[in-house]
């Protein structure tokens, strides 16, 4: 690893430094004046005993919102400011829209990127045009389907041929994507398994409901076919790219949203009121703590739900109501919900075209 010369230590105090001589186990403190590329979750130790802690796990992001700054000649200065805050807080991305040219920026909740957007106007000197936030949605499939699919073309010499036999199933929660071989007697070459595998995953990206990401799904390879002269890894990797395409509507898809851990403080005379509206907002209420100064409710409630959930609870509460949220897990959406989600993104495509 890199070698990093501390200049100071100093322990925080809201905006105020202690500087420190010595620290010990147990201890928070922020190091000053480190210049090579030291980033969150990175180990700094004493190069006579080396070690690595082990790294930590990152949640992806749940929400995006797209931003452009309001001033034309902005867009470097962004770009910069952004690249700076994303080597800081690994839970925060960006990406480019491919279709609009669009800037997007991706978070963990709706007040995690209200924060990034306040710190580029206050540290930074940006000041960002934004739009609505974006849930992130996802795919999946509730069924096991049997499917075959043959990619053929022929176009003068040599052309391109590959058959795949496949079942396609759901894979186990969080598993991503699986594919494993069952193939006998040869039917399908091992050197094109590789490109099978390669095609599939690659449509793992887009699924065919509305175009978000697809989770966890296996597929099978279990025989096929090929040809001497026109089989190559590329028309396998083709032809499992259109099998994916025929069969994910047949596998009983299904649309997933992100479901947030709510903990949510409140007044005691005011609980009433705040669990009625996370019931309203489809929150499963899943504890109460009682203490001194109020009522601590826990709640699971989906993250689309959830916008603009501070203002309302300081209106119930009088402004005395406080709550945090993270990521808890993804889970199918009600019918009604799934609907709504999909022809709104069909609109939105067919706006772009």
């Amino acid at each position: 690893g890199k070698t990093e010369r501390i200049g100071r230590m100093v322990e925080m105090h809201a905006n105020d430094r202690t500087d420190l001589t010595t620290a010990q186990a147990g201890d928070i403190i922020a190091l000053v004046g480190l210049k090579n590329n030291t980033q969150t979750g990175h180990t700094l130790c004493d190069p006579k005993a080396p070690c690595t802690l082990e790294p930590m796990v990152f949640p992806e992001p749940v929400i995006s919102i797209a931003v452009q700054p309001k001033d034309k000649g902005g867009m470097e200065k962004m770009g910069v400011a952004i690249g700076k805050m994303v080597a800081e807080d690994p839970t925060f991305r960006v990406e480019t829209d491919q279709d609009s040219g669009e800037t997007i920026l991706k978070g963990m909740g709706e007040l995690h990127l209200d924060i990034k957007v306040d710190i580029l106007k206050r540290t930074y000197g940006v000041e960002l045009i934004v739009g609505q936030p974006q849930v992130a949605y996802r795919e999946t499939i509730t069924r096991e389907i049997e499917d075959s699919y043959t990619h053929k073309k022929q176009s003068g010499g040599s052309g391109q041929y590959g058959k795949i036999d496949y079942r396609i199933r759901p894979g186990e929660p969080n598993s991503g994507f699986k594919f494993i071989t069952t193939v006998v007697g040869g039917s399908v070459p091992k050197e094109f398994y590789p490109a099978i595998e390669k095609g599939f995953e690659s449509m793992m990206s887009t699924g065919t409901m509305a175009g978000f990401p697809v989770l966890d799904v296996e597929v099978e390879l279990f025989d096929g076919g090929f040809h001497a002269v026109d089989s190559s890894a590329i028309a396998f990797e083709i032809a499992a790219k259109g099998a994916f395409r025929q069969s994910m509507p047949k596998a009983g898809p299904q649309l997933l949203e992100p479901i947030m851990k709510v903990d949510v403080f409140t007044p005691e005379d005011h609980v009433g009121d705040v669990i009625g509206d996370l019931n309203r907002r489809r929150g499963m209420i899943s504890g109460q703590e009682s203490g001194a100064t109020g009522v601590r409710i826990k709640a699971t409630v989906p993250l689309s739900e959830m916008f603009g959930y501070i203002s309302t609870l300081r209106t119930m509460t009088s402004g005395r109501g406080q709550f945090s949220m993270e990521f808890d897990h993804y889970a199918a959406c009600p019918s009604n919900v799934a609907d709504a989600v999909i022809a709104k993104e069909k609109e939105k495509k067919a706006a772009k075209n």
